[in-house]
């Protein structure tokens, strides 16, 4: 009986491998590289256990392979967005737009939950990885990552930071008598043991990048606090991002040689110059000034009230600059709101205004999109380029994003992991939703799990 039931057991495990081993053919009518700024037209690409196989113009179909036909489709690598907050939402009702109340009123569960929808429509808008740092609960971000490594859910392959590390306090200002609330949303670093023992703390609850503040409060971080951020995360592998709004706070990233500024409020033309000169990624979140129905994405104020126009022109100001000055950037929303009628892939992809306010060509636009965002998530020689023996996710769209930046805006169909997520504009994700588990690790022990 021991025996039977052995032979059965392999034979059930090994069932999923084999229907996996279903070939997928593309189609392709135009194949954009955005490392280059070329279009290959019809290209056909196989598809082959979740990953790239053969790639060229005169590739062989093999028998009973599913043919997908992009042959009108412009077809490029899934885009990225290099700095998000999936499980945070601040909602006009019930806590006005308050992100420290959000915080307070929803539990990590929820939040989680709520991130996973996030997730959805993010895959849905085209962005097939996503760097997600910080304001997530008690580690709802590790949680997504794994239920979408697993299979349990479909989204964007992520890059979390778990909790943000910062002075005391972090971005929170509570009063004594509700000290507590600092946790989960903030750990509290403000000494060499600390600083320490929080990077430890990150990676063995799942953390892929390590985020700090580098000055939400007077007593910011020094550069030398900085450097042993840096140095400890190295110790697994990890970069750090760091959250600075002022133009001390960049300048003492830069001179610790942090990984990325994250905001870039204090960036400007002589902090670019240091950061090309460095090689340090600026992800500057840049808020497009648009009038929605109901509240603005620009700090919910009237974006055309003087303060917001001047604010957006300072904005622009430093994203020329640092175009201007070659400095390596990243295409990052820091969007942690809800605008009504709109997903948050949605809400995302409005950021493409700022960038376009700033006179950047498409083709820069789409480059920054796509191959600096998989470098700044530390992935590149693993995930995000069409190319053989790398997980297969790519999008494909009406227009040449060379051309028109703005066709990104409406994605007819998404390829994630081999699998079929979109297509002709309608969300086909029923298979990508089991119990599994199918794929290991939670932590950094899973980093091999679905081309990790």
């Amino acid at each position: 009986m021991t025996k039977r039931f052995g032979s059965f057991a392999a034979l059930f495990i090994a069932l999923p491998l084999v229907l996996s081993a279903q070939v997928t053919a593309l189609r392709v009518g135009h194949l954009v590289d955005p490392a280059t700024g070329t279009v290959q037209d019809n290209q056909i690409i196989l598809v082959e256990n979740g990953s790239f196989g053969t790639i060229g113009p005169n590739v062989p179909i093999p028998a009973g392979a599913q043919v997908v036909d992009l042959s009108q489709m412009y077809v490029s690598p899934g885009l990225v967005d290099a700095h998000n907050h999936l499980a945070l939402t601040q909602k006009l009702v019930p806590e006005g737009d308050e992100y420290y109340l959000t915080t307070v009123l929803d539990s990590t569960v929820s939040r989680g939950i709520q991130a996973v929808s996030n997730g959805f429509s993010m895959l849905a808008s085209g962005f097939t990885m996503e760097r997600d740092l910080g304001n997530n609960g008690n580690y709802a971000d590790t949680a997504l990552r794994v239920a979408i490594e697993q299979g349990w859910v479909p989204g964007p392959t992520i890059i979390n930071s778990g909790l943000i590390i910062g002075g005391f306090g972090g971005q929170l200002n509570p009063v004594p008598e509700r000290e507590m609330l600092i946790y989960p949303e903030y750990l509290n670093a403000d000494t060499h043991d600390e600083i320490i023992k929080a990077v430890h703390r990150n990676i063995l609850f799942g953390a892929r990048v390590i985020k700090i503040c580098v000055d939400c409060k007077p007593y910011g971080y020094t550069v030398d606090e900085i450097k042993l951020f840096i140095s400890e995360a190295a110790k697994a592998g990890l970069k750090v991002a760091g959250h600075s709004q002022s133009k001390a706070g960049v300048m003492r990233g830069i001179q610790a040689g942090i990984w990325s500024v994250e905001h870039c409020g204090g960036c400007d033309d002589e902090a670019h110059k240091l950061m090309a000169e460095k090689g340090i990624w600026r992800v500057g979140t840049e808020f497009p000034l648009i009038d929605y129905d109901t509240m603005t994405v620009f700090d919910r104020i009237n974006p055309k009230s003087p303060r917001a126009q001047a604010r957006y022109q300072r904005q622009e100001e430093s994203l020329k600059s640092a175009y201007a000055n070659h400095v390596k950037m990243g295409f990052s929303s820091d969007a942690d709101f809800y605008i009504p009628g709109k997903t948050r892939g949605q809400v995302v992809i409005d950021f493409l205004k700022s960038w376009k306010d700033a006179n950047i060509p498409a083709s820069e636009i789409l480059k920054i999109m796509t191959v600096n965002g998989y470098q700044i998530c530390d992935i590149a020689d693993r995930r995000g380029p069409i190319k053989t023996g790398l997980p297969a996710d790519l999008i494909a769209v009406r227009g040449n994003p060379l051309q028109d930046i703005d066709t990104l805006k409406d994605v007819r169909f998404v390829l994630k992991d081999g699998m079929i997520f979109k297509q002709d504009g309608v969300v086909l994700a029923e298979k990508f939703f089991h119990g599994g588990p199918v794929y290991s690790g939670r932590g950094r022990g899973g980093r091999g799990g679905r081309g990790q």
